[in-house]
């Protein structure tokens, strides 16, 4: 009896933990979803995916006497938002055209400097310039004009996603069956876990002995992409399932999905994450979600699964098929009528290109994004959104992106062997356009056609720069040599690791001895590689890593002729020190970052440093002035290009890589044209980046003052005979010439060529020689 009663206690005892335990563990699971359902609460009620960051242009200055491009200025406007109207401006945004007169109602002005309620102006336009500016409310001429800044584009948080929001009412019924077709037909007939779909692909999968199916709700899916991580566990599944209950309790179904559809990742554009069916529909399609039809309805759904595995502009077949498969799951949810299930299937998937999905400056885009990364501290770079304000000015990107279309067309049109079938495989180019002080970018364009790559030539390819590295060899010698020094141009050869190299010249060039200016402006070989033997290869590596190149360049002589692949934006960066009285700038793409609330961001340190002096920089500007005067780049004379400008061609063996770098004190640009493959372009750089360069900087007069650089301390002028280099004689010297030098390095001494000794010298040695020969 005893016994049996001891049973029973034991049993109770059981009973009563086991009760116990399914209490506590009850009253914990239930403390735990109030925990995540305020976690769920805060995380949806900030609406983090509805604050966007905004990116803005730089501001656009406008005043009396400036040259502009009528063309992209009144694009310029349009861009703005200015609607044109028949009437007087008389409210924000309006604009009327009246000959040679624009009457405009500005738009409010918002930047970190400047902050004013937008009036009506009239700018009167006379060949190609400003005549003036006038306030249209009071009659004020204005002496400076600042356009507000063109919104460029809209992301969302640290991934830089881009949406376009929509509410569920927006989706059209065959979006959102297709895409519970896709992920989860039982979605308004479970509560956030659907253990039949959880059986249906277990089942699945084991038949195939694949995964091919997945048992994740649309709820599920939210949980996880939103708050969890991607680890497969066992907890993080367990945390999955409570948060996907705790969701199906606090929201409603249309809600969910509302969220979902405006969470959901369907591809990338180069850096930049697309998000959500909003934005996805007009980069594929090219319009909102409430036109999608059933095919393209179905192809946004087929994406979810793997959005770049299926995305169209990867494998189109890959994509039609998965749209199929959707479609096919919408019939037999008779979502789809049978009639236009058969239609829809059959038909093709046709997509836009993104260029046509409209973003602007997208290689820029991409290099800003990235710069935010570097310049901002991951824990200030918050969820919130964030108004930043660029470098980029939309007038020279426009016509930075031109000239390269117009150009490339045009060698393509020149040489027919230049075309490829092959979008991918076409001639490319790019372009960078900075403010060599500033070292702010004004225009990006990384390739020539974004759709096709995304991969940015200006900051992501390691090309030859040819003769366009030369610079860089005759600075390394200004401190010995002079611009009238002579180099010989006689033909030597040189062993390199145990292989005899011999330099040629590009086309045949008389003289046995040449000046420094000469050899750089008419970029000869011999006279460049024997200054750089007589400099030291050792001195030419340290000043190049001096200018922040930072690929391996090695001390061989064929250094001195570019044969070391570069980065053409720290090739660009290199020549802005030149046109920078010797400082080495930042290559900058953001002017600023504000928070939501409006306070600017504190960014980290950038390398902002001098690396020559501004005597040194004004020699090396003088002489590159003499390549477009006299030199390889004197074609520009013939391009429109009448005002001072410092430059220097590049080409590479084989013609694989044609180059021109071009500055003035107020502007820079690169140019590079080539095949992605190194295929042969067939043309040197004076004829196919000099042109492209022209057409650009003729574009964009706004930056073009006619100025050139000021003589700073330490540079002097000097009279001399270009046969000796040394200080011409008046009246006996037969070729003096005006040179300007380092004021440590500046001849002292006469011509000793032509003065009165020297030449009865030169009259008895004569007379020697001729005795000698009989």
């Amino acid at each position: 009896m005893e016994k049996r009663y001891s049973k029973k206690t034991v049993w109770k005892s059981l009973l009563a933990g086991g009760v116990l335990f399914l209490v506590v563990v009850g009253l914990g699971a239930l403390l735990y979803c109030w925990h995540l359902s305020v976690k769920i609460d805060k995380r949806f009620s900030a609406r983090r995916w509805s604050i966007p960051s905004k990116v803005f242009s730089d501001i656009t200055i406008l005043y009396p006497g400036q040259s502009i491009n009528p063309e992209l200025f009144h694009e310029k406007l349009r861009n703005l938002g200015y609607r044109e109207v028949a009437h007087m401006p008389e409210h924000k945004g309006e604009l009327r055209r009246v000959g040679s007169t624009v009457e405009v109602f500005l738009h409010d002005l918002e930047a970190p400097s400047v902050k004013h309620a937008g009036f009506p102006v009239k700018i009167i336009l006379s060949h190609n310039q400003i005549e003036s500016i006038t306030r249209l409310d009071n009659g004020m001429s204005l002496p400076i004009l600042e356009l507000e800044p063109e919104e460029i584009m809209l992301f969302f948080g640290q991934e830089r996603e881009q949406r376009q929001l929509i509410s569920i009412d927006q989706a059209p019924q065959q979006l959102i069956h297709a895409v519970l077709a896709a992920e989860d037909s039982r979605f308004y007939r479970h509560h956030g876990v659907d253990l039949r779909g959880i059986l249906r692909a277990l089942y699945t999968n084991l038949r195939h002995g694949t995964v091919r199916q997945g048992g994740s709700t649309i709820t599920q899916q939210l949980a996880k992409n939103y708050f969890l991580t991607p680890e497969r566990t066992l907890s993080r599944k367990l945390k999955e399932l409570l948060m996907s209950l705790t969701m199906e309790v606090m929201y409603e179904k249309n809600e969910i999905l509302e969220i979902y559809l405006n969470e959901i990742y369907l591809g990338h554009k180069g850096s930049v994450s697309i998000n959500g069916v909003g934005e996805a529909s007009y980069f594929y399609f090219g319009k909102p979600v409430s036109e999608l039809s059933f095919g393209e309805a179905a192809t946004l759904a087929g994406l979810i699964k793997g959005p770049n595995y299926y995305s169209p502009y990867v494998n189109m077949e890959r994509c039609r098929d998965r749209r199929n498969v959707v479609l096919r799951a919408m019939g037999r949810n008779e979502w789809i009528s049978i009639e236009q299930l058969e239609v829809t299937l059959d038909s093709p998937v046709r997509t836009v290109s993104p260029r046509v999905y409209g973003k602007k400056a997208p290689y820029f885009m991409d290099y800003l994004s990235g710069q935010l990364t570097v310049l901002y501290p991951p824990e200030i770079l918050s969820d919130l959104g964030f108004t930043i304000y660029t470098t980029l000015d939309t007038q020279v990107q426009m016509a930075a992106e031109r000239a390269l279309t117009t150009g490339l067309a045009r060698l393509e049109g020149m040489n027919q062997s230049l075309k490829r079938p092959e979008p991918e495989k076409r001639l490319q180019g790019a372009i960078i356009v900075m403010q060599p002080k500033t070292g702010y970018v004004l225009a990006m364009v990384g390739g020539r056609d974004y759709s096709v790559s995304q991969f940015n030539r200006i900051t992501q390819a390691r090309r030859q720069p040819g003769s366009a590295f030369k610079p860089f060899v005759f600075l390394s010698g200004l401190d010995e040599f002079t611009p009238t020094c002579l180099l010989s141009n006689e033909p030597k050869s040189y062993e390199i690791d145990g292989k005899i190299w011999q330099p040629q010249n590009y086309e045949p060039v008389m003289e046995k001895c040449v000046s420094l200016r000469s050899a750089l402006a008419r970029s000869i070989n011999l006279a460049t590689v024997d200054l750089a033997m007589q400099v030291g290869l050792d001195r030419v590596v340290s000043t190049a890593k001096a200018f922040g190149f930072s690929t391996p360049l090695r001390p061989y002589p064929s250094l001195a002729l570019g044969a070391y692949e570069v980065v053409p934006l720290e090739l660009a960066r290199g020549y802005c020190a030149f046109a920078a009285d010797g400082v080495l700038p930042y290559p900058l793409s953001l002017k600023a970052v504000l928070d939501e609330d409006g306070r600017m961001l504190e960014r980290r340190h950038m390398s902002i440093k001098s690396v020559i002096s501004a005597a040194k920089s004004f020699i090396m500007s003088s002489m590159l002035r003499s390549a477009v005067t006299e030199g390889t780049a004197w074609p520009l004379q013939n391009m429109r290009i009448t005002f001072p400008v410092a430059g220097k061609t590049g080409t590479t063996n084989g013609f694989r890589d044609a180059w021109f770098i071009g500055y003035t004190p107020d502007i820079l640009a690169l140019v590079w044209v080539g095949f992605d493959d190194g295929s042969s372009v067939h043309a040197p750089g004076s004829a196919a980046a000099l042109p492209i360069w022209a057409e650009l900087i003729n574009s964009i007069p706004q930056y073009i003052s006619g100025d050139w650089f000021k003589m700073p301390p330490g540079v002097v002028k000097r009279i001399v005979c270009l046969e000796s280099g040394q200080l011409a004689i008046p009246g006996r010297c037969p070729e003096p010439k005006e040179e300007v030098f380092l004021a440590d390095t500046a001849p002292v001494d006469p011509c000793p060529l032509h003065e009165p000794v020297g030449a009865f010298k030169k009259i008895i040695e004569g007379v020697k020689d001729l005795f000698k020969n009989r």
